[in-house]
């Protein structure tokens, strides 16, 4: 059952963000957000690459002025990935990065102003096939919103959104994803449910201003995993106030744990006990470091003894069990050999890219027969 979900997902249409596809059938999409100087060119353009190696799917930059759309046109003509342009208030803003092929628009159609702005902004999308993601936030909430109810809830999120929503709905706009974020995780959980039950466009997930990393990755975990399991979202931003790529890093983790996307070396190690025959902290936090090159999805166990290590073993693709006259190396659940334990983690990164290596081989050899017998019926 290695590597399966058991997750449903929810029905819901389909975008084109660049060429990631967002929604339908589509892989859930992991994001990240630039926090460079928009304008200082060479930064964000170094920054988005990063979050692209990293995994990025796709990259949110923030647009606040003129000076900054044009320096968003240079960055977009040099992004390796589909970029978001983040616009608030001013729609001549948004007209200008349409102009310079944005391949999304992260506008509130409501702070836009006027029903004519809207409608030329909404008119510049369509004509140029360009979706809209609404982002409703906690944080900034409409006043009358928070004296109705008095304080952001679940319900006043989505009585926000679907301002936004019928604003688009009147100019026929359908083109568009949702996200409707708290940094409480209750809050941001129920809207997001609340509002799956409504509409069937796709949906930004986000807890939003998480907190520092090691808290804001276990608040996002527990929100977007809980939205997840339930099938609900199709795109992910983790909001950590970190490094960026951090973000990424944080957001693939959550879709491999829950079995929805694979991507890079999947490491399966023991907690450690007086039972351990070597340093299996060290060895993997090491391994971690040196494996991040990898993309190809793998299962590697390092378990430091016999109790859990050969059942762990047998169901990865690389594993290793300790023992105390060396540690067992398992490849595809049957052992291989014995490795002195003072030298297991040059082994193991060893085994795990011989095992890429003999993948790619056998991929190749695939593709050169399946080119042959094209060739042969042709």
């Amino acid at each position: 059952m290695k590597g399966q979900s058991w997750i449903v997902r929810r029905k819901t249409r389909q975008i084109r963000v660049g060429n990631v596809l967002v929604g339908g059938d589509a892989p859930i999409s992991v994001q990240s957000m630039t926090n460079t100087e928009t304008t200082d060119v060479d930064a964000t353009v170094a920054q988005i690459v990063q979050l692209a190696n990293a995994g990025a799917d796709i990259v949110r930059v923030s647009v606040p002025t003129m000076d900054a759309a044009e320096a968003f046109k240079i960055i977009k003509q040099r992004s390796p990935v589909p970029l978001v342009a983040d616009i608030h208030f001013d729609y001549r803003i948004a007209l200008k990065v349409a102009e310079y092929g944005v391949d999304c628009l992260r506008i509130n159609p409501g702070n836009i102003g006027k029903e004519e702005r809207v409608r030329a902004v909404v008119d510049a999308a369509r004509d140029k096939g360009i979706p809209i993601r609404i982002g409703v936030n906690a944080g900034s909430l409409e006043k009358d919103l928070q004296e109705k109810y008095g304080e952001p809830t679940p319900e006043a999120l989505v009585e926000s959104a679907f301002r936004h929503i019928d604003m688009l709905d009147k100019l026929n706009f359908h083109d568009f994803k949702l996200s409707l974020k708290s940094s409480n995780v209750f809050m941001a959980v129920s809207a997001y449910r609340l509002i799956a039950a409504q509409i069937d466009n796709p949906l930004h997930l986000g807890i939003t201003e998480a907190g520092a990393f090691r808290t804001g990755t276990v608040k996002s975990s527990v929100g977007l995993g809980m939205l997840l399991a339930e099938g609900i979202g199709d795109t992910i931003r983790i909001s950590l106030a970190a490094d960026p790529v951090e973000e990424v890093k944080v957001g693939w983790d959550i879709l491999k744990s829950l079995g929805l996307r694979n991507r890079g070396v999947n490491i399966i190690a023991c907690p450690t006990c007086s039972r351990a025959e070597f340093d299996v902290i060290g060895t993997v936090n090491e391994l971690e470091l040196r494996l991040e090159d990898v993309r190809e999805p793998l299962d590697v166990s390092v378990i430091g003894c016999v109790v859990n290590g050969p059942g762990e073993a047998g169901e990865t693709d690389v594993g290793l069990t300790g023992g105390f006259s060396g540690s067992m190396l398992y490849f595809d659940g049957e052992k291989h050999e014995k490795i002195p334990n003072n030298d297991i983690i040059d082994r193991l990164e060893k085994a795990v890219r011989g095992k890429l290596a003999e993948r790619e081989a056998q991929h190749a050899a695939a593709a050169k027969g399946a080119e042959r017998l094209t060739v042969k019926n042709a």
